[in-house]
């Protein structure tokens, strides 16, 4: 069988459009999945490299079923739903709506159900993207490859025009939106959705994101109150708020909050005192200290006065 390194070759046949209206082949490269970080899926699935640009779930999942038969493909990831962790969706249009179709859950954010309307009917990939398909056990994966080999080995025996590569989106006929000039008009029409439909999905879109507001206000006002709980005040008493308290401070707490509470204040007024905001309070003070210090020196002054004319009024016997 012909390899890449690790990759083993499929060709796939892709049918005549009307935009080239001539068969040509593809080119898949697969190998089992081995991912920097192991998961729990990793021995059943396959890493597809350089799907097709229209590539869906469906047109791999016929792929395989050429391979190795129906219903061996459980699910399909493609490169930037690995990235983002998005549930890879497909549009269904619905007359002037349109409704969105989940494949599987990849997790991320849920909005319950409230999108907003979509302006394109089918979604395409990267130029040489990548994808993960898991099939239903590892069994499937050997089988897989094996059925690559045996298409080489067939291949050599028959002519160029009759080699039976799979053919790309066989069976899907009328199945999937239209590409092409098709699709762009299918977009314009989109971009204009019914008044109606466009009304209802504006509010569930908006329901749902005041109730995901609503319930991070609850969690931050929840999260508030227990850190009231357990903080006792400067007199030792703990704020009871809804819902209880953990119960009465202990006095060594309630010291100890004392204490963290005075010297926050301490150094709160001193800084304030050196960044100049009680400067006009410093002046008066020292004003006050100056005039004391004066009022004592004239005390002294008037003592020292009194104490010189006593002695002289003095006469000692003799």
């Amino acid at each position: 069988m012909p390899k890449i390194g690790e990759y083993a070759i499929l060709p796939i046949s892709i049918p005549l459009t009307p935009a080239y209206p001539k068969t040509t082949t593809h080119t898949l490269y697969l190998r089992p999945h081995a991912p920097k970080i192991p998961t729990a899926n990793d021995e059943r699935s396959l890493f597809v490299v350089n799907v097709p640009i229209d590539s869906t779930v469906a047109h791999l999942r016929a792929v395989f079923a050429t391979l190795v038969g129906a219903g061996r493909v459980e699910d399909v990831t493609f490169e930037h739903e690995r990235k983002t962790m998005v549930p890879s969706r497909e549009v269904v249009t619905v007359g002037k709506a349109s409704k969105k179709r989940k494949r599987g859950s990849k997790g991320g954010e849920d909005n319950g159900g409230a999108e907003l309307p979509q302006i394109w009917d089918r979604e395409l990939r990267r130029s040489g993207s990548t994808a993960v398909v898991v099939l239903v056990d590892a069994k499937s994966v050997e089988l897989a490859l094996k059925a690559v080999r045996k298409l080489h080995k067939s291949s050599k025996k028959e002519k160029e025009k009759d080699r039976s590569w799979p053919v790309w989106g066989e069976g899907l006929e009328g199945k999937k939106p239209k590409l092409g000039s098709a699709r762009y008009l299918a977009h314009h029409k989109l971009r204009y959705p019914d008044e109606t439909v466009l009304k209802m999905n504006v509010d569930a879109f908006m329901t749902e994101f005041n109730r995901k507001e609503e319930e991070r206000t609850k969690k931050e006002r929840t999260k508030k109150e227990k850190r009231m709980r357990n903080m006792p005040d400067e007199d030792g008493f703990v704020t009871v708020t809804r819902g209880g308290r953990t119960g009465p401070a202990r006095s060594e707490e309630a010291e100890q909050k004392k204490k963290e509470m005075d010297e926050k204040e301490r150094k709160k007024r001193e800084e304030l005192q050196s960044a100049g905001f009680y400067r006009f309070q410093v002046r008066e003070q020292r004003k006050a200290e100056q005039g004391e210090l004066v009022k004592k020196f004239e005390e002294d002054r008037k003592r020292v006065g009194a104490m010189k004319e006593k002695r002289g009024r003095f006469r000692p016997e003799r």
